[in-house]
């Protein structure tokens, strides 16, 4: 039954929609659609904060979940009327469940957790989310801000390995991994050699995976250590090596190689240049014509430049 036609809400003179005088391209609303925002607009204007609003707001909702105006009232008006907000976070989660990529209502189920101050059982609501899409981006942030604000990182790592043994290539468990060692134990000399281990482990499964590449390149760039650093370059460059020798042609192996080069480059003794140089600029070289032709320019960018910027000095 529309709200124009229902006496208990015949004290409310709906609102419509002001477009003006003269609208270009006027939306061609359903007659439900119109009732129910013409109504919401009423109450919207006189403050009213009841059950019957809360019950509107959710009519409102079933017909754009994602309007914000709507899920911010409707929070005002759980505080207002005291509703239990165990009964909301259930209705949370079916809307979540409809609309899993609808930043609004996750936006609100975490301002139910907040005014709760604990966590419930967040953790493995997002994992069952994260079941259905892996890379489900507001299941992910959600999930990141329920382990940063109850500090619950341990066992996290536990999860992130069972997501890597079902698919390898899933780059939002490696973000992941790397938020939560970053959150919690930070990049020690021991993080970093556990983590360097690990990640060569997971490359040796998969060559082809951008995902372990990418990771390896955030653990030892943010090692705490230099020293440490240093030598886990060096092993890291070794198993480069070994893999080229053995006719790995993963663009994201050669690639690599080449950023340790350029690093070795800057660091290393103005003696060993011109072999750098001339490795390095041959790694490229492949890199453009044969590995990735897709990206010949970029590495004939990258090429050029280690040429200009050390075959002077060396």
């Amino acid at each position: 039954m529309l709200y124009r036609n229902r006496p208990d809400w015949a004290d409310v003179t709906p609102l419509p929609q002001d477009d003006g005088p003269s609208p270009v391209v006027q939306i061609a609303y359903t007659e439900r659609f119109q009732d129910v925002y013409d109504y919401f607009r009423a109450v919207l204007k006189s403050g009213e904060k009841s059950s019957r609003v809360l019950q509107l707001t959710e009519d409102a909702l079933e017909l754009n979940p994602a309007n914000y105006t709507v899920w911010h009232y409707r929070r005002v008006v759980l505080k207002a009327i005291g509703s239990d907000i165990k009964e909301e976070l259930q209705y949370c989660r079916e809307i979540i469940e409809e609309h899993p990529k609808n930043y609004q209502v996750w936006q609100h189920r975490r301002a139910l957790i907040e005014w709760l101050n604990e966590p419930g059982t967040e953790l493995r609501f997002t994992e069952v989310i994260l079941a259905i899409d892996q890379k489900n981006y507001h299941a992910w942030q959600h999930r990141q801000w329920v382990l940063q604000t109850f500090s619950l990182y341990e066992g996290e790592l536990d999860f992130i390995d069972r997501l890597l043994l079902d698919d390898i290539r899933n780059n939002s468990a490696w973000n992941q991994r790397f938020f939560v060692i970053g959150h919690s134990g930070g990049w020690t000399s021991e993080v970093v050699e556990r983590e360097v281990k690990y990640t060569l482990e997971k490359i040796m499964i998969v060559k082809r995976n951008e995902s372990a590449w990418n990771y390896l390149r955030g653990v030892l760039e943010h090692c705490e250590e230099p020293s440490t650093a240093d030598s886990q370059r060096s092993l890291v460059k070794a198993k480069c090596e070994e893999l080229l020798a053995a006719g790995c042609e993963s663009p994201f192996l050669l690639g690599f190689l080449v950023e340790l080069l350029q690093y070795q480059l800057e660091e290393d003794a103005m003696t060993e240049k011109e072999t750098l140089v001339s490795t390095a600029t041959g790694l490229c070289s492949r890199l453009s014509k044969e590995v990735d032709t897709v990206r010949c320019r970029y590495w004939d960018f990258i090429s050029d430049t280690i040429t200009s910027k050390h075959t002077a000095t060396a």
